[in-house]
C-alpha cells in the first residue's frame, strides 16, 4: 500500500500561558431512576435461541444474495490521522496479584502485552520469538528463548502479538492467516527461567486486529477472547460457522473444531427479532481456563452489523455493536446495540445506543453507582482494523444504568447522553480517556505528522464541570497520574507533557509543562507508556511518581513506529505537582542485528517499554534491556544486554 507524502509543519513558539475556558453544562440525566449503590440486576435478559432450528429458520428468514468479503492481513501502515489512548488503574496488579508492568485499563485485568514479569524473570516477545532475562541478584542476563508458534509449521502467515502470564504458563495470543482462526499458545516458564512449549488450540474467528484494543485480558487464570465471526451468506443452512476450539495436532487434518457455543448461547436483541434485516456478524466472547490440563472453553455470541468496540471491566464483558460502515446515519431507530455480558455468569443484556465509541478508552464502568460511561461521537465504525483513528462527528457523554440493560427492545433515554463540544486539530485523530471524575479528549496526529496546536476537553462526568483548554501541540496521548491527567503530544519540534489538575469539586485546570526538544512520541499503543505512583513523596500529592515513554526524533509520522525501533525512552518525575526531567535511555542502533525473523516481522504492537520493578527501572528497546539507576535529579545507564536471536531454537 503506497502511503501518501507527509510533509512535516512548521513549530511554533513554545506554549504560551494557557487559557482556560469554563462552560455551563446543564445538569447529567441518567437513563432511569436515580443510581443506586452497587451493581443491580438488569430489568430483563436476552433469550437465546431455543434451538438450532429456531436459530437457522431466523437466518433463512432474513437471507440476502451473497456478498464479497475479502480479508487481509494487516501489510502495512494505514493513511495518516490518530494515536492511542492510553490505559492506566490507579493500582494496577497482575493475575497473581503482583504489581503489574503493563499498563492497563482497569485494576485486575490483565491485557495482553509484550512483556510481563513473573518473579524475577521478565519474559518477552518478539517479532514470533519468546525471551526470558533474569533480574536475579540485582542483575540482568538473557536465559532462554523458543519460538512463539507450534513445531513444525510454516508461520509465514501468522502473527504474535499479545502474550499473558497465568500460573507457570505463558500465554501466546497470535492470528493465523496460514490455519486459520485466533491462536492460543501455551509454554511452560520454569523457575529457572527455560521455557518449554506445550500445546496450540485454534479458535474459529475472523481477524481481531486493532491499532488500539487488544483482543485478550485476562482475570486470575481465566483468559477472555474477543474473536469475530462474519456471518457467511448461506448462514442458514448448517451450523459450521458457530464459535469452536480445536487442539492443534500437526497438520489441518488432524483435530476437529469442537463448538465452543450453541444456538443456546446465541443472543439478538428483541428489536432484531423483528427486523427483517440480515446479521452480518457474529461477536463471540470466549472464556477459557488456562489451569485445565486441556484447554476448556465456552463462548457467548450476540448478532449485528460488523462494527464493534470491546470492553472489559473488573464485572463483566461489554460488546457495542453497530453498522458496518464508517458513518452512523440519523434514524428514527437506535444506531447501535451496546451487550453486557457479566463475568459472574449472568445472562447478556443489551440496550439500544446511538452512535460509535472511538475505542476501548471510550467506556468506564463505574459498578459503585451502578453506572456504565461512554464517550460516543456521532460518526465511527469501531475498534476493528484502523477504524479507531477515523472516528468523526460530535461529541457525547451517555451515562446509561446498569439496571436499565435489558432485552434489547428498549433504547436508551436520549436525556442519558449529553452533548459536549468539539475540539481543534485534525478531524480524525480523537484520543479519549476516563480519569477520577472527568473524561478528557482531543485530537493529534495519530499516525501521521504531528498538529501545531489543538484543543483538550475536560468534562465532569457527574456535574456540570467543563473546561475547553488550548494547547501549542496535538494531544497524542492522555494519561492517568493518580488523580490527575498528562496531555503528551508534540508540534513538530518539540514533545510536550501537560498536566491537568483534576481537583473535585472544581474547574480542571492546566498544570505545569515539560517540553522535550527535538522530540516526538515514539510508539502510540497504550502500554508504551507506564506512570509508577510514588506515595510516599508527598502525602498530599496524589499526583507524585514516576513515568517513562519512547521518545524518537522531531517530526517523525506516527506509521514509523511498525518498522524502526524507539530511539530512547525518556523518564519524568512528578512530584510537588511540578514535572522533573531525569534524562533517557538510549537504544544502541549498532547492536541492531539480522535475527532470521519468520513471523510477527512487523511491530503491530511495538517494541519499547519502560519497566519498573519494586525500585528498579529497566527500559525495553528492541533486543535490548537497558537498566538505569534512579537519583533525585536524573536517571544514569548501569548495565544493558541484548537478548537478540541466534537464532532461536525450534519448540519441542
Amino acid at each position: 500500500m503506497m502511503l501518501p507524502g507527509l510533509m512535516r509543519k512548521p513549530a511554533i513558539a513554545v506554549l504560551a500561558a494557557s487559557l482556560v475556558v469554563s462552560l455551563v453544562a446543564p445538569a447529567i440525566a441518567d437513563s432511569g431512576a436515580t443510581p443506586t449503590r452497587g451493581v443491580s440486576a438488569p430489568q430483563k435478559t436476552l433469550k437465546p435461541f431455543g434451538s438450532e432450528k429456531e436459530l437457522l429458520a431466523f437466518l433463512k428468514a432474513r437471507q440476502k444474495k451473497p456478498e464479497t468479503r475479502k480479508f487481509y492481513p494487516p501489510s502495512a501502515p494505514p493513511p495518516p490521522p490518530a494515536p492511542v489512548p492510553t490505559a492506566a488503574a490507579e493500582a494496577s496488579t497482575s493475575a497473581d496479584g503482583a504489581s503489574s508492568i503493563t499498563n492497563t485499563q482497569e485494576a485486575g485485568v490483565d491485557e495482553g502485552g509484550i512483556v510481563k514479569m513473573k518473579g524475577d524473570l521478565l519474559v518477552v516477545l518478539r517479532r514470533g520469538r519468546l525471551f526470558t532475562v533474569s533480574t536475579r541478584g540485582g542483575g540482568l542476563s538473557p536465559i532462554d528463548a523458543i519460538d512463539a508458534f507450534p513445531p513444525g509449521i510454516n508461520p509465514r502467515g501468522d502473527w504474535y502479538d499479545e502474550m499473558l502470564i497465568a500460573g507457570d504458563r505463558v500465554i501466546v495470543i497470535g492470528y493465523s492467516y496460514g490455519r486459520g482462526g485466533t491462536e492460543i499458545n501455551r509454554f511452560r516458564l520454569g523457575s529457572d527461567g527455560k521455557l518449554a512449549y506445550e500445546d496450540t488450540y485454534h479458535l474459529r474467528s475472523n481477524d481481531y486486529y486493532s491499532s488500539r484494543n487488544y483482543a485478550s485480558r485476562l482475570i486470575g487464570t481465566r483468559l477472555v477472547v474477543y474473536t469475530p465471526l462474519y456471518l457467511p451468506w448461506n448462514a442458514w443452512e448448517n451450523m459450521n460457522w458457530l464459535p469452536a476450539l480445536r487442539r492443534w495436532r500437526g497438520t489441518s487434518a488432524e483435530g476437529s473444531f469442537t463448538p465452543t457455543a450453541s444456538a443456546t448461547s446465541i443472543f439478538v436483541p428483541h428489536n432484531t427479532l423483528s427486523s427483517t434485516n440480515m446479521p452480518t456478524a457474529l461477536h463471540s466472547v470466549t472464556s477459557c481456563d488456562l489451569a485445565a490440563a486441556e484447554l476448556a472453553c465456552n463462548a457467548t455470541g450476540v448478532m449485528g452489523g460488523s462494527g464493534r468496540t470491546f470492553y472489559v471491566s473488573s464485572t463483566a464483558v461489554y460488546v457495542w455493536v453497530g453498522a458496518s460502515g464508517l458513518v452512523i446515519e440519523d434514524r428514527k431507530e437506535p444506531t447501535a446495540v451496546l451487550y453486557r455480558m457479566p463475568l459472574d455468569g449472568g445472562a447478556p443484556s443489551a440496550i439500544g445506543v446511538r452512535g460509535m465509541p472511538t475505542d476501548q478508552f471510550s467506556f468506564r464502568e463505574d459498578a459503585q453507582d451502578g453506572i456504565l460511561n461512554v464517550l460516543v461521537r456521532s460518526e465511527g465504525g469501531g475498534d476493528a482494523m484502523w477504524r479507531p483513528e477515523f472516528s468523526s462527528g460530535t461529541v457525547s457523554l451517555l451515562r446509561v444504568k446498569l439496571n436499565a440493560f435489558n432485552d434489547g427492545a428498549a433504547e436508551a433515554d436520549r436525556k442519558a447522553y449529553r452533548l459536549l463540544p468539539d475540539t481543534d486539530g485534525n478531524r480524525w485523530a480523537f484520543q479519549n480517556r476516563f480519569v477520577g471524575d472527568y473524561v478528557l479528549y482531543g485530537k493529534g496526529a495519530g499516525w501521521g505528522g504531528p498538529l501545531q496546536q489543538t484543543t483538550v476537553v475536560a468534562a465532569s462526568v457527574r456535574g456540570a464541570s467543563l473546561a475547553v483548554i488550548p494547547l501549542s501541540h496535538g494531544v497524542d496521548r492522555i494519561e492517568a497520574m493518580g488523580r490527575e491527567a498528562v496531555v503528551i503530544g508534540g508540534d513538530g519540534r518539540d514533545l510536550h507533557f501537560r498536566a491537568i489538575e483534576l481537583t473535585a469539586g472544581s474547574i480542571p485546570q492546566v498544570g505545569d509543562a515539560y517540553i522535550m526538544e527535538g522530540a516526538s512520541q515514539g510508539e502510540t499503543r497504550s502500554h508504551a507508556f507506564f506512570f509508577k505512583p510514588d506515595t510516599l513523596a508527598d502525602a498530599r500529592d496524589k499526583s507524585a511518581g514516576l513515568m517513562g515513554l519512547p521518545v524518537t526524533r522531531a517530526g517523525r509520522p506516527g506509521f514509523m513506529q511498525l518498522v524502526e525501533n524507539s530511539s530512547a525512552i525518556v523518564f519524568v518525575r512528578r512530584s510537588g505537582r511540578r514535572f522533573a526531567p531525569l534524562g533517557e535511555l538510549v537504544a544502541n542502533d549498532a547492536a541492531v542485528v539480522a535475527d532470521g525473523c519468520q513471523a510477527s516481522c512487523v511491530d503491530w504492537y511495538g517494541n519499547s517499554r519502560p519497566i519498573f520493578v519494586g525500585s528498579r527501572t529497566f527500559a525495553l528497546m528492541g533486543y535490548e534491556l537497558v537498566e538505569g539507576k534512579v537519583s533525585s535529579r536524573r536517571i544514569k545507564e548501569i548495565r544493558r544486554v541484548s537478548f537478540a536471536p541466534a537464532p532461536a531454537r525450534p519448540a519441542n
